[in-house]
């Protein structure tokens, strides 16, 4: 699995500057003031920095923005780095200098002179995460050289105790964006909950329930979207026991279709490659439990995933069939492409009746319509409580993970009636993501604070974001672990 590059950080030696190669970072304020890292920089090359930061190039970089100055003379480097920051950066701002470095170094050697400055783990942080690079099924590719990225700084013992919380943040998150690159035919069902299984080693409690027990609790609505398939449907329950002994945990629950046809409503071909990210809210559950495990968060958090694959076959669901779900509602099923939400509400259900959770999140990639809402810059947000909603956008906030509260309301409710059955799986198109979200919605107890967070448009996205390269975001695992920190843990 892919893991990110290790950071050292090292008491400041600025003899170490002339003879070091690769790249060399030298961090300037808005004013060009320079540390002693950064004058011994500018004796060994004749003044070429203060040259550098009193020119028209520096005065127009704004803040977080990086300039390289290659071969510089009087240094054995190969590029000597200069990144505008003020001096106490703004976290986001950091976050995308250290990504900017990332993108910048490419395999060579970092060394970063930090001096004394304030937010360099946050620096630190997006230099991991924006070297994710998933190339796990390419072949004729020389293994990537281990680069030596090195922070040099007046308080090395401490910036490394700081960012200790933030490297297992970013390890889940590379969990997240793995799980969620991988072809379906390597990531089944088995080895997804194989891969989970895994995670007991860093003290997670971990049980798989395979389909007869599903069978057993009365999980008709799950287990009929993976009836089509070879691929068993299971549901993966995690444990993680940091906080009080017995306190009720926080649940979170996510959607797992390792792969999405549409089941006998089938999907246009054009772009159904896509369909292996429909796993993203099981893979951002998983992120999140290996970040607090790694962290040994003291809360208590439950990470259940449902697991399946909706395929067609002789034995697969068929529009207008009748199934009962684990709380003893029956729902028509008019569309099967419609199959999260019945994977969903059985496993919330079982969330809630085993654990009793202060609180519960649902992650899924759940309706294109989100998308056309609020495109691939935010999340949909919808809630049954206000105080844990707004504690969740804060969190999201200050992890700069885009999030938008979206409306619930009877009205949109209406639009679930079904004739025959107790409720219909789908509401139209009008209001899609809304309907989905209140069809989850009646499979939450009167007294549970809920969020529904539909990831369709930020779990994998086409383009290069300020902290991934495109494809897989690992979007949500910062935020919820964030919120766990913010509301959940004990002191």
């Amino acid at each position: 699995m892919t893991a990110p590059a290790k950071i050292t950080f090292a008491e400041t030696a600025l003899d170490l500057v002339e003879t070091a190669t690769g790249r060399i970072v030298v961090i300037l304020d808005e004013e060009g003031r320079m540390d002693p890292g950064a004058r011994r920089v500018n004796r060994l090359t004749k003044q070429a920095l203060k040259r550098f930061s009193e020119g028209k190039q520096f005065g127009k970089m704004k803040d977080g923005e990086l300039a390289s100055l290659i071969s510089p003379a009087g240094l054995e480097a190969e590029a000597l780095d200069v990144l505008k920051l003020a001096r106490r950066p703004d976290r986001a701002v950091a976050r995308r200098a250290g990504a900017a470095l990332a993108k910048a170094r490419g395999e060579a050697d970092l060394l970063i002179l930090a001096g004394g400055r304030a937010g360099m783990e946050d620096l630190a942080l997006g230099l991991a995460l924006r070297g994710y690079d998933f190339d796990t099924h390419k072949t004729g590719k020389d293994a990537p050289r281990e680069a030596a990225l090195t922070m040099m700084c007046s308080k090395p013992a401490e910036l490394e105790e700081t960012f200790a919380p933030m490297a297992a943040m970013a390890e889940g998150v590379f969990f997240t964006r793995d799980l969620v690159s991988e072809p379906a035919n390597v990531l089944t069902t088995t080895e997804f909950a194989a891969r989970l299984e895994a995670l007991r080693g860093l003290g997670l409690e971990v049980e798989v329930l395979e389909e007869d027990r599903l069978a057993e609790l009365g999980m008709g609505a799950l287990l009929c979207v993976g009836q089509g398939s070879d691929s068993p449907s299971k549901v993966v329950v995690m444990k993680w026991s940091g906080g009080e002994a017995g306190a009720a945990p926080l649940a979170l629950v996510g959607k797992g279709v390792v792969f999405d046809t549409g089941g006998i409503s089938l999907k246009p071909a054009q772009g159904m490659e896509e369909m292996t990210m429909d796993m993203g809210g099981a893979g951002v559950v998983a992120g999140v439990m290996k970040t607090l495990a790694l962290r040994k968060a003291r809360a208590n958090v439950v990470g259940l995933v449902g697991l399946v694959e909706n395929m067609p076959s002789g034995n697969a669901t068929r529009p207008g069939d009748i199934v009962t779900s684990m709380k003893g509602d029956t729902i028509e099923v008019i569309n099967t492409d419609a199959e999260g939400r019945l994977v969903l509400c059985d496993v919330m259900w079982y969330a809630q009746e085993t654990f009793q959770p202060a609180a519960m999140v649902d992650l899924a990639t759940l309706t294109g319509a989100i998308i056309i809402g609020l495109g691939h810059d935010n999340a949909g947000v919808f809630s049954n409580n206000d105080k844990f909603c707004n504690g969740f956008l804060k969190a999201a906030e200050a992890e700069g993970e885009g999030a938008w509260r979206m409306p619930l309301g009877k009205s949109y409710d209406d639009q679930l009636k079904s004739d025959k059955a107790d409720m219909k799986n789908v509401g139209g198109r009008p209001a899609g993501s809304i309907t989905a979200a209140q069809f989850l919605g009646r499979f939450v107890k009167e007294e549970t604070p809920w969020i529904h967070l539909d990831i369709a448009g930020v779990a994998q996205v086409s383009k290069d974001t300020d902290l991934a390269p495109k494809g897989a975001t690992g979007w949500g695992v910062m935020a919820l672990d964030r919120l766990v920190r913010d509301a959940y843990e004990t002191e």
